[in-house]
């Protein structure tokens, strides 16, 4: 083998080991569970709009070798979208001019495993020209489970080549609909080990503070401090601290100001 086709070579093996040791976990988060792979449930909330986008996203996720969503009857109404402890709640609803086009809310206790979560898509913004679309409304639906389950984004720049993840931010969802395997490995890297207890369908633990269920996490005003924003402050991130490792952290994906609602 020649010098050349060695360095070539080599240079594609480490191409491969770098892609396969995935970086884009959220914080963290997790739920906690004492086997894989394990089922979360997702509670079905949506209107028929979307059906269609809710059981395409199940299925996306479901080919992960660590975890399986199951599409269960909703446990809330859409329009506050209330957490049912140990599962994912999915939710739309015409929520106004908010400012944001989708939300994904989890409940943490322990200092990082989700006990409960909540995804939301602002049909105030869906129903307009600029994001009533397939690709759109999938890109969205598929990461906001997903952050549900603790996977964070790949790429927050929104005007570069898209890598083919809903996981990237994009200003042109076509082709980023879908989960691509540097989710998969995520999602392996954060189940990767097991723990001594679950939340995965259990009861809110004890130690939990009352107002945590309480608390409408509807508006800025609820969601704490801004802990985290991409450079264009489209993707931030929220805390509601209430001590001893429970908290609520709020993700939200901000509609475009361009955008026909604003």
């Amino acid at each position: 083998m020649s010098t050349r086709t060695l360095v070539v070579a080599l240079a594609m093996a480490l191409g491969l080991a770098t892609y396969s040791f995935a970086s884009h976990a959220w914080g963290g988060y997790h739920w906690a569970r004492q086997g894989n792979p394990f089922t979360l449930k997702v509670g079905d909330n949506v209107s028929s709009a979307w059906d269609a986008n809710l059981d395409e996203a199940i299925t996306d996720w479901s080919l992960s070798s660590v975890l399986d969503l199951a599409k269960v009857g909703g446990g809330t109404q859409p329009r506050s979208c209330r957490p049912t402890v140990g599962r994912i709640e999915v939710c739309n609803a015409r929520y106004g001019n908010t400012g944001w086009l989708g939300i994904a809310q989890i409940w943490i206790s322990g200092g990082e495993h989700i006990t409960q979560a909540a995804a939301k898509m602002n049909d105030t913004y869906f129903n307009t020209p600029t994001y009533n679309s397939y690709s759109w409304k999938q890109l969205v639906m598929c990461q906001e489970i997903a952050h549900g389950f603790g996977l964070g984004h790949q790429d927050e720049t929104f005007d570069n080549a898209n890598l083919g993840s809903c996981m990237d931010y994009t200003s042109s969802p076509a082709g980023n609909e879908h989960p691509n395997q540097h989710d998969f490995d995520q999602l392996d890297a954060i189940y990767g080990h097991l723990d001594s207890t679950t939340t995965v369908g259990s009861a809110t633990p004890s130690s939990a503070p009352p107002a945590m269920d309480q608390i409408a996490f509807d508006t800025p005003a609820q969601w704490g401090r801004l802990v985290r924003s991409s450079a264009n402050g489209r993707v931030q991130d929220y805390e509601l601290d209430f001590g001893r490792g429970h908290r609520v952290v709020t993700h939200v994906f901000w509609a475009d100001p361009q955008g026909d609602a604003r």
